[in-house]
Order: structure tokens, then sequence, then C-alpha cells
């Protein structure tokens, strides 16, 4: 009788992930208020059933009885931010809400399937993560001059990164995390916010020759700080996020095609110089033949979602184990292993639902500093979740990045809730909000 359940729930979860998806474009749409709040609803129906199944099925097969804590704490901070936020900020978007807590609620549930232990500290970390930035919004609202601090955001990232070279450990052959008692956290996931502040803010004073250039040191300090730590794949993505904001702001063919050839030599060069980037790249190419050194972590990911197909093996029924540091860098073959190829799909969907409504708040937002800032934050987020996946799925080398809200890691989940909550800010301000 429990076999049948958990299956049942299987395939529940399946078809409410689906309805969920389906309802997130069904959302551009619709015309009226009323029919964008009703189908807001529908999907919190839906991601508090598959909230549930998940945890259900944990139970079923594992006894464990705290589980149910856990359950019921996440439910009560689920409702919390799908209405709480809506009280306290009525004109908020209630598609980034839904999108927000149903990538952590997948999560969630693959966490808990991993490690119950790295699940509640994930938990408790993304409590206290919204709890410190409930306020950003508000701020965005009535902070009308944050454009004028654009080299105090660049200041701080250097000085936050060139700290972490000169005091960090190094983990996984780079140096990532500073520690705070017992406590670390990774200061790239913050910087790469302040990042796109200092870009936005620059770009929005000119575009002029002398400016880029200014912006272009600054960038490139950055970047230079990252790749001497030898996290190569925050570097990749701050170079990317620059260069595309750059052509967005200047329309300069010349600048995206330069950037472009730059950033094909420095990977070349990266490629030569540090051994890891040469395992990663060895094992992209043909892991079947390293498959039990340099290949296996790819292997296994492919190993794991070859085995789950369309439909999953179900939740506990999988290996996710065999593939190394998988609740990070690859929890997407997790996902696809135990819930399906379809489910799979559906999270790529949900991203991608983020990404354009990133990018919608860019395109309305008549204030330029918002526009950039929107659009850098959208650049930063897509290339994140592609790296992720294409990683997994062998389109392209591993570059150790994690999947924003899902994958495991307090900095990453944090500066994502960060990233949420100022286009949250971005889309209730008076000033972002001229010509909706």
């Amino acid at each position: 009788m429990v076999n049948i359940v958990i299956r049942c729930a299987h395939y529940l979860m399946i078809i409410l992930i689906s309805g969920y998806t389906w309802q997130s474009f069904a959302y551009f749409g619709k015309k009226t208020e009323k029919q964008k709040r009703n189908t807001a609803y529908r999907q919190n129906i839906c991601l508090l059933g598959v909230h549930f199944l998940g945890y259900l099925t944990g139970y079923l097969v594992t006894g464990n009885e705290g589980l149910i804590l856990l359950y019921g704490a996440q439910v009560v901070y689920f409702l919390c931010v799908i209405f709480l936020v809506q009280i306290i900020y009525p004109e908020s978007n209630r598609m980034l809400i839904s999108h927000m807590c149903m990538l952590l609620n997948i999560g969630f549930i693959i966490l808990v399937r991993l490690s119950f232990r790295m699940a509640l500290k994930q938990f408790v970390l993304v409590c206290i993560g919204t709890a410190l930035i409930s306020v950003i919004p508000w701020i965005m609202k009535r902070c009308k001059e944050l454009r004028r601090f654009a080299w105090l955001y660049g200041m701080v990232g250097v000085f936050l990164l060139l700290l972490v070279f000169l005091t960090a450990d190094t983990t996984y052959g780079a140096k990532l995390f500073l520690g705070m008692g017992v406590f670390t956290f990774q200061p790239s996931e913050f910087v790469k916010l302040v990042y796109v502040f200092f870009i936005a803010a620059m770009f929005e004073k000119s575009t002029s020759l002398w400016q880029v250039a200014k912006v272009s040191v600054m960038a490139a300090i950055h970047v230079l700080l990252l790749v001497v730590s030898k996290d190569l794949g925050g570097a990749l993505i701050f170079s990317l996020v620059y260069l595309l904001m750059l052509y967005a702001a200047s329309r300069k063919n010349i600048y995206l095609f330069g950037g472009l050839i730059c950033a094909s030599a420095a990977s070349y060069i990266a490629w030569r110089m540090f051994d890891h980037v040469q395992v990663r790249v060895t094992a992209w190419l043909n892991p079947w033949q390293v498959i039990d050194t340099k290949g296996y972590q790819i292997t296994q990911s492919l190993f794991a979602i070859g085995s789950g197909g369309f439909l999953g093996v179900g939740l506990y029924k999988g290996s996710p184990g065999q593939i190394p540091v998988v609740e990070q860098d690859f929890i997407f073959s997790a996902i696809a292993e135990e819930l399906g190829g379809i489910s799979a799909i559906c999270v790529i969907l949900i991203c991608l639902g983020c990404l354009l409504l990133f990018l919608n708040i860019s395109l309305q937002s008549e204030s330029m500093f918002y526009r950039y800032l929107a659009y850098g934050l959208a650049v930063m987020y897509g290339i994140q979740v592609f790296l992720t996946i294409g990683g997994a799925i062998k389109l392209i080398p591993s570059t150790g990045v994690t999947l924003p809200l899902v994958s495991s890691g307090g900095s990453s989940a944090i500066s994502t809730l960060c990233m949420f909550a100022v286009i949250q800010g971005l889309y209730i301000s008076d000033e972002a909000k001229k010509g909706w």
C-alpha cells in the first residue's frame, strides 16, 4: 500500500510541476489584475501540493519524524512570503514571488532527499536571508540616488575579492570562502550584485570611450582577482556580464566581438595555466575514456539523467549520491534522475520565466540606471543557470557554478534572494515604473 501511495505521489508531483509551469506562461496572456491574481493562486496551490507530496514521500520512505517539523516550518515560510509580501508591498510582482518560492521548494525537496542536516541548514539560511532582504524593495522605492555611489560599489567589490585572495583557504582548488567563527560565506556571490550596480551607474552617466575605459579597468580588476583566486567560473560570469552590459549600453558591435575574441583568448590561456581547467576540459571532450578518474563526475551525471527518463525513477529510488558534489554543481542531474526529464525541463522553463520577467522590467523602465541594473541582473542570473545546467548535461565544461535558489549553498541562496528583491524593488519603484 505504501509503495502505491509513493508511486501515485510521484506522478502527481510531475503533473503539479507541469501545471505550475503552464500557468507561468499563461500569466503573460492575462489582461486583468483579477485574472493574474487567480493564476497566481493556482500556482500557489501547485507549489504547496508539490511540497506536500515531496515530504510525504520522504516520510514514508525514511520514517524520519524530523521531516514533519521541517515540512511545517517550510509551509509557514512559503505562506508568509506569498501573502505577507503582497500585504507589505501591494504592488509587488506575484509571478516573481511564485517563481522564487517554487525554485526554493524544489531545492528543499531534493536537498532533504540527499541530506536532512544539509537541507535544514539551507532552510535556516534562507529564512535569515529572506528576513534581511525584506527591506530592499522599500529602499529601492525611496532612495532615488543609488546611482551616485558608482565608485563605492566598485571599491567594495574589489576590497572583498582582494580579501578572499589574501586570507581565504583553498577549497576544490580555488579560494572561495571567508570564515566568520563557525560560519563561512562566499564574498563573490555578493560582489556580483554590487558589480552590476557599479556598471549600471557608470554607463547611466555616459558610454564615451573614456568612460568605457574606466569601467573596463575596474571590471578587469574584478576578473583578475577571481582568476588569481582560481575562481574561474566566477571570472567567466563577471566577464560575460560586463561584455553584455557594455554592448547593451553602447550598441557597438566592435565592443561585443572584440570582447568575445579577448574572452576566447583568456579561456585558452586559462586552459594552459590551470590543471583543474584541463581536467574539466578533458572530461568534457571525452569523459568515457577517463571514466574512472577525470570523467567520473560528468559520466555519473549523464548516467543519472539517462536513467531518469521522462518520468524519473522516483524520490529516494535513484542514486544521486554517486555524483560528487551533487548538492551544488550537479543538483540538476539529481532532479532529472528522480523527478524525471519532464520535471527537469519545467525547472529550466521556470528559470526562463524568471529571466523574462527580469528583462521585461528592464525594458519597461524609463530610468536608464534602473534599466541597465535590471538587465545586468537578468544577464547574471541567466548565465549562471546556463553554466550550471550546461555543465550537468555536458553541453559545456563544468564550471563549478550553482543553480540559483536550488543548489545547496547559503551564500548563493541569499545573494539570489537579494537579486530577486532588487528586481522586485525596481518593479514597484515609482521612477522605474514610469510608462507601465
